[in-house]
């Protein structure tokens, strides 16, 4: 072979975007070790992590926060984009920060979601994609989580970064959205945009991509081509146990205040708007005790402010024809009154946990109903407290500040917060958000023998497919632009 042949056959290396080599990073809460990660110009990553395996440490990293690291290199491109958990809740309190409700003698909706697109005409088609285009007049405290999730990614390509980094991407998008979000992100890789997916599940991987590395336990293991990868997990995404494994043990004991016949929840001609916008009009509901509830549709629909509307985080809950526990509202009753019973967790109260406090604090904030703990527990609250870190797993991180948990374990510790009451009624606005399969499925499984044993009646909202399971008796179907169905009940 001469030597030109020689030449001709070998690649010219590639210089990587982002390079991590001898990495080291540790917090109370979290470690990471990675000997080295390279993520090429034009490539895919697929970064498969589970539950409290390290990913929000590498996300930090992403973010340019170097606070924790130690590292031989740690090279990241200049334009970077990141949209994370962490990033969200920022933007959130930020618009919290400047809410001037007391000034307008009206709720502030807050900056408007078009606002946060700079140059968004030159990403008009994404904009359409993405089915956006009517929520860009909404002010941003007004946007589901699934469109606040698409307006901030859309918010990062419009910077024109190098390198889209996408923390659990396609968590609280309804499927038609997954599909539109997956799809918009592959023409933008076909045109040379790198990503790099952090994700909990092998199956929210998308199909085109190049690379995949696994994150367990802290330590990446492997990395390389997708396809070798997945021969060498054996198709696993995982391989730890579920931290969830409470059993329904747990729940036992509940006072049954409410006869067999009289609904938990009664709605009638329910409506629902922000300002002058509707929400949904003509809504009527009827949930019986051990009558689980599944309330699915598409994103921006009118599910969690259904939900908002029933726990009484709404203002508009007390002009509604509502009943709540055989008592109207608005009869004198307060929100703790009604809340008493009930064992909430979703996005909005995530959010709103941005108060100090650890672990075990919060778990026990459920037994007054409170964001945050206000008065000393009993020693055995305490004791019940933990009892219920420990049954998810979490029971070393009782005392680690909870904002300094991953998104996930967060997630464990609010369904902690739910359940220590023993509530006749469980609302759960999509609690898988942030969990990997395993807990998933373990908290699915909790659910089905909590309905069998007839110990709580579930109200749950879910995107996903793969949890609609068979203990649900009714299911709720919004169906938006549909004039003459808009809502569609379901019974089994």
């Amino acid at each position: 072979m001469t030597p030109e042949a020689i030449g001709d056959s070998m690649e010219t290396p590639k210089k990587p975007l982002l390079s991590l080599r001898g990495l080291k990073a540790q917090t109370a809460a979290s470690s990471l070790a990675i000997d080295n990660l390279e993520v090429c110009a034009g490539e895919a990553w697929g970064i498969l992590g589970e539950t409290g395996a390290g990913m929000e440490l590498l996300a930090r990293i992403l973010a340019g926060d170097l606070a924790p690291v130690r590292a031989g290199a740690c090279v990241l491109p200049r334009e970077l984009g990141l949209v994370s958990f962490a990033g969200q809740q920022e933007r959130f309190e930020r618009e919290l920060k400047n809410d001037d409700t007391d000034f307008l003698n009206r709720p502030d909706p807050g900056t408007p979601a078009g606002r946060l697109l700079a140059g968004k005409q030159t990403h008009r088609e994404l904009v359409r994609l993405l089915r956006l285009e009517h929520v860009l007049d909404r002010g941003y405290r007004y946007l589901s989580s699934g469109e606040a999730m698409k307006i901030a990614i859309l918010a990062e390509l419009c910077r024109g970064v190098q390198l889209l980094a996408l923390e659990h991407p396609f968590d609280g998008l309804d499927p038609a959205s997954c599909r539109e979000l997956a799809r918009s992100l592959s023409r933008l890789h076909d045109g040379g945009l790198t990503l790099l997916f952090l994700l909990s599940d092998i199956a929210d991987l998308p199909h085109w991509c190049t690379h995949l590395a696994l994150l367990q336990d802290g330590l990446i293991h492997f990395t390389g081509p997708v396809d070798v990868i997945r021969i060498l997990m054996g198709g696993s995404g995982g391989r730890r146990q579920a931290l969830f494994r409470a059993g329904t043990a747990a729940l036992r004991g509940t006072d049954s205040q409410a006869g067999a016949d009289e609904p938990l929840i009664a709605l009638r001609n329910g409506f629902a708007r922000y300002g002058e916008v509707a929400v949904f009009s003509g809504l009527s509901l009827s949930i019986r005790p051990g009558e689980h509830t599944l309330i699915t549709g598409p994103n921006g629909c009118g599910k969690s402010t259904l939900v908002q509307l029933i726990t009484g985080d709404h203002p508009l809950c007390y002009q509604n024809d509502l009943c709540i526990f055989g008592r109207r509202r608005g009869g004198g009753e307060t929100i703790w009154d009604v809340k008493r019973h009930m064992g909430i967790v979703s996005n909005d109260l995530h959010r709103c946990h941005r108060i100090n406090g650890n672990a075990l604090a919060v778990v026990i904030s459920g037994l007054f109903d409170s964001i945050g703990l206000y008065q000393r527990p009993t020693s055995e609250q305490r004791v019940l407290g933990r009892s219920w870190l420990e049954w998810l797993g979490l029971a070393d991180k009782a005392a680690l500040p909870f904002r300094r948990l991953s998104y996930g374990e967060q997630r464990l510790v609010l369904l902690a917060r739910a359940l220590i009451k023993k509530p006749r009624l469980l609302v759960l606005d999509e609690p898988t958000e942030g969990l990997d399969k395993a807990n998933r499925r373990a908290l699915l499984d909790f659910l089905e023998q909590t309905a069998a044993e007839q110990l709580s009646t579930i109200l749950y909202i879910s995107h996903r497919q793969d949890e609609h399971r068979p203990f649900f008796r009714q299911h709720l179907e919004f169906r938006p632009g549909d004039d003459a169905i808009p809502f569609r009940l379901l019974h089994r």
